[in-house]
C-alpha cells in the first residue's frame, strides 16, 4: 500500500454555489468545519457529489485547494476531478489536482475505458497515467456517472501490483462482493464502502470505512458506528437499520436535498445546483429531510445513552 488514509468516515463533498451560480468557497470552508466538528476522518472533495462534471478545471483545482487549506491537517483530503475522455487531458487534470496538496488523487475507471472497452485497455491507460505523473498517491472510485464500471479482480490486482494505489471507493452495493474484495486485496489496498445499507456488515468483514452520500446528512452517526460497532453490537444493529431506511432520502433531489439539510442545521448556503433545478425539492421531500433531522437527533441520544 502506497500511503494509507486514516480509516473511518469520508463524506462525499457537495459544492455550494452563490445565487449567481459561481462556487461559494466560503461555504465550502464551512462544510469542512462541519465535517471536522462531527468527527469525520477525511473528506472526498471534487467527486460526483461535488458535481465535478459540471465544474471547470480551474474550479475543480480551486475547490480542492480550498478544502485542503480549510482541513489544515485535521482531515485526510482526497479528490478526483479528472473528467475528460482524452488521455492527455486527463494527465493534465490529475497533475493539476496533485498540486493542490491532496493526500491522494482519485482515478475514475469509466474515464479510463469506455463501456465497450476491455480491462486491458483500462489497465494500459491507468499505467500511462502512473508513468506520466510519478510520485503521486492514487485512489480509484467506481463513479456511477456517466456509467458505472465496477473494478474486476484483474484491475484490482494490477492496481495492487503497481504500488501506487492506497484505496478504492467501492460502489458495488453488494456486501458479499465487498467481503471477497477485502480478502482479495489482503491489506494491499484499503476499501471504503459508499453504500449505507451494507456498512455494518462490511466493517465487520474488514472494510476501512464509509465514503458515501449520506455522510453529508448525519456523519456523526457513521462515525459512531465505525468507532463502536464492535463494543456495542446491539446498538450498532439498531443504528444500521435506521441508516438503511434514512438513505432513501438520497433518491430525491440530491444534491439539492443535502443543501437544504445544511440550511436547516445552520450552515449558510443556497440551494443552487448545476445538476438539478431547485424545483425538484418538493414540499414532500423537504418534509422527509425535516423528519430525518428529528429522527437522527433521537438516534444520537440513543447511542450516547
Amino acid at each position: 500500500m502506497k500511503n494509507p488514509l486514516k480509516r473511518g468516515v469520508y463524506p462525499t463533498m457537495i459544492t455550494p454555489y452563490k445565487e449567481d451560480n459561481t462556487v461559494d468557497y466560503t461555504a465550502a470552508e464551512k462544510l469542512v468545519d462541519y465535517d471536522v466538528s462531527h468527527g469525520c476522518h477525511g473528506v472526498f472533495a471534487v467527486c460526483q457529489s461535488s458535481e465535478m462534471f459540471y465544474l471547470s478545471l480551474e474550479e475543480r483545482v480551486k475547490l480542492a485547494r480550498c478544502v485542503v487549506r480549510a482541513a489544515e491537517g485535521k482531515l485526510d483530503v482526497v479528490a478526483s476531478g479528472h473528467i475528460s475522455g482524452d488521455p492527455e487531458a486527463q494527465i493534465e487534470e490529475i497533475r493539476r489536482m496533485a498540486e493542490t496538496g491532496v493526500k491522494a488523487v482519485v482515478m475514475v475507471p469509466n474515464r479510463l475505458a469506455r463501456e465497450d472497452e476491455s480491462d486491458d485497455v483500462l489497465i494500459e491507460r491507468m499505467d500511462r497515467i502512473l508513468d506520466a505523473v510519478p510520485g503521486i498517491d492514487f485512489g480509484m472510485y467506481e463513479c456511477p456517472y456517466p456509467y458505472k464500471r465496477l473494478l474486476s479482480e484483474k484491475v484490482l490486482k494490477a492496481m495492487a501490483e503497481s504500488g501506487r494505489f492506497s484505496f478504492i471507493k467501492d460502489t458495488c452495493c453488494d456486501a458479499d462482493l465487498i467481503r471477497k474484495r477485502v480478502e482479495l486485496l489482503g491489506g494491499k489496498l484499503q476499501l471504503f464502502n459508499a453504500n449505507a445499507a451494507t456498512i455494518l456488515d462490511t466493517l465487520r468483514d474488514g472494510a476501512d470505512g464509509f465514503s458515501g452520500i449520506m455522510a453529508n446528512f448525519h456523519p456523526e452517526l457513521y462515525v459512531w458506528l465505525f468507532e463502536n460497532y464492535e463494543k456495542e453490537p446491539e446498538k450498532a444493529e439498531k443504528l444500521q437499520a435506521f441508516l438503511t431506511l434514512a438513505s432513501g432520502v438520497e433518491r430525491g433531489a440530491y444534491p439539492v436535498s443535502a443543501k437544504y439539510y445544511m440550511q436547516k442545521i445552520g450552515i449558510p448556503m443556497t440551494l443552487v445546483s448545476r445538476t438539478r433545478p431547485i424545483s425538484d425539492l418538493s414540499p414532500l421531500l423537504k418534509r422527509e429531510v425535516d423528519d430525518l433531522i428529528t429522527l437522527q437527533k433521537h438516534f444520537l441520544e440513543f447511542i450516547q445513552a
